[in-house]
This record gives C-alpha cells, structure tokens and sequence, in this order.
C-alpha cells in the first residue's frame, strides 16, 4: 500500500546538500535523512542529481516547450524504507513510499504513464511554486494510490462478487462533523470518542456488502484542505455529505462548503445522500419524537436548500455513528440511489 510521496529538489547545482524537500501527506526532514537521501541520490547513478549539467537542466524547467525528461524508476530497500524513485530532468527525484511487503515493480507503469500525463500533457507543475508542487505531489498521490487499492490490492476480493456493484463513494464535509467515525464504525462496528485526531489526508476504506464493494474516501475537513476535495471527487458513483445537526453555528459554513463543490462541478446526474450527524446530541420529546424530527429535517432542507437539488437522485437521513443509529440504513440507501 502506497503510504507517502515525496520530492527531493535541488536549490544549488553546486551543493548536494542543499535540497528543497516536499512530501504528502507527511513532513520529511531532511536533516533526519540525510543519509537515506544521499543513499536515493546514489542509487540513480548515470541519472543522479550529482551530475553538473546546470544549464541544460535550468532551461528544461524554465521553458515549457522542451518536455520533461522522466527517468526509469529504481526500487531501493534502505533500512525499513521501501522505496521507488524516479529522476526528472537529473535535477529532480519523485519518491513512493510503500509498506515494505509491496513489490513497486507493480506500480511501474502508472508510475511513469502518470507522471509523464501531469508533467508533459497537462503541464501541470513548473516546479517554480511551491503550491504547484504540493498540488502535483496531492494529485500523483491519489492517482497511484487508487491504482494500487482498486486494481491490485482488491483485484482478489472482488473476484468473489463478480455479480457486485463497485461503488465509489466521496465523503465530505466540514471538519468535526463525524466522518472518519462514520467510515469507522461501518467499517469496524466501532465507536469511540477519543479515537481520532482531525483527518489530514484521504482516507480510503473498502467494505464488501452482499450488494456489492464499496470504496469509501473520507476526505479531510479543515479549511486548509478543503480544496483537495475535487481531486478526490473524480470518478465517484455517489457522495455523501455530512452535517453535524448539533452544530448550529457552522450551518452557514457547512452551506457554503456544499454549494460550492457543488457549483464547480457537474454534478447533476450524481446520486447524493446527505447525513444529518449527532441526532442523539438533540434533544427530542420521546412522546412526538418523529413529529420533531419532520420539524427538524424540513429546517435543515430549507436553510440548506436541498430542494433545489432538482436534476439530483437524493436522500436525507438522520444518523447517529455513536449510539449506530440508522447506519444500516444508511448503507441501503447507497446501493438505492447508484442502483436508481
């Protein structure tokens, strides 16, 4: 399982050392390295950023007519590092990082075709901003990561269900509405309140149904990472989006989030269910209990707007992940609404 992509970038053609460092979805230092860096940088040999070749190399990445030149990559184990690496341009390293039972060689093909797609067909990253680089890195990640989890890694247990939907579901939403316990507790059975710190990065669940396999993708919350959200929305068969109904005071944040991913993307032929989170945190008279949660779920559609959602295949459903309320259901619908 791909677990990191990293990029090693020299500054000064003259100094090995000196290295701009970009990695996703974790921090690398190079000064906690620097002896597993040298030892990257060796093993490319003929295409290593030793070489002296400045000004060919500086006019590679200045003038966008001229392509980027993608070395082979080369697997290398160092410590318990399990490691691919490929060179652009002999001026720059693109690293995967891999759990160490994976054999690389199976990502060889996405690793160059994607990196030559990006780079040299779509232009992507000049490699001259750091946002850009972060972006290209973000976007490799996803595509070599999807890759590797729905065509090799689950190509055997899906196999079992050749008659099964593959369903790739998009989660969403602001951060604290209870998304990764959601893919938790469907995944696990689980629940608990301590158990995780705020998402800062995809994280891909699979969960095999008699319907069929479900792939989930529990995107991060935080402001900061909210604009990676379309880069995991590609390809979904449906999206969830989740709102904390305990939570009155982000309401107009969470709407504003909603509308404009949904604005920015043609998303008008795609099923959407929309969860209204933490019900239990409501507090309900047990004896009009459903009347209330009409009251409550006609507010929620009016303040969001749902109702304009008139080209959507679309549901709500209250949900509670602590206490399991209607998350069975929650799985029916999905299956309802990709098979509808």
């Amino acid at each position: 399982m791909l677990s990191k992509i990293f990029l090693l970038k020299r500054k000064n053609h003259l100094d090995l050392d000196s290295l701009d460092i970009y990695s996703y979805p974790e921090d690398i230092h190079k000064k906690d390295n620097k002896e597993i860096v040298l030892q990257i940088i060796q093993g490319h040999e003929q295409e290593s950023l030793k070489d002296n070749k400045s000004e060919s190399r500086e006019h590679s990445t200045q003038n966008t007519s001229i392509p980027f030149v993608i070395g082979n990559p080369v697997s290398q184990l160092i410590g318990n590092q399990n490691l691919y690496t490929i060179c652009i341009n002999a001026e720059m390293l693109i690293g995967l990082v891999f759990e160490k039972e994976d054999n690389p060689y199976d990502y060889r093909e996405i690793f160059v075709d994607m990196s030559n797609e990006l780079l040299n067909i779509e232009r992507c990253c000049s490699f001259k901003d750091d946002i850009e680089i972060e972006n290209f890195l973000i976007t490799l990640f996803i595509d070599i990561k999807r890759y590797g989890d729905e065509t090799l890694e689950k190509a055997h247990e899906v196999s079992f269900h050749p008659s099964g939907l593959f369903t790739k579901v998009f989660l969403f939403g602001i951060d604290d509405v209870g998304k990764s316990s959601f893919t938790r507790r469907i995944k696990t059975g689980k629940f608990n309140d301590n158990f995780f710190t705020p998402s800062k990065r995809f994280n891909i669940e699979y969960i095999q149904r008699q319907d069929g396999l479900l792939s989930i993708w529990d995107s991060p919350g935080q402001s900061t990472f909210r604009e990676k959200w379309l880069l995991g929305l590609q390809d979904s068969n449906i999206i969830i989006f989740i709102i904390d109904v305990a939570n009155q005071l982000r309401f107009d944040e969470s709407k504003t989030e909603f509308w404009k991913i949904y604005n920015e993307n043609d998303l008008k032929d795609t099923p959407l269910l929309i969860l209204g989170n933490k019900i239990d945190l409501i507090n309900h008279n047990d004896s009009n209990n459903d009347a209330q949660l009409k009251r409550t779920e006609k507010e929620i559609i009016d303040f969001f707007e749902f109702d304009s959602l008139q080209h959507n295949n679309w549901k709500f459903v209250f949900t509670s992940v602590k206490t399991s309320y209607n998350i069975e259901k929650v799985l029916d619908t999905i299956f309802t609404l990709v098979s509808a």
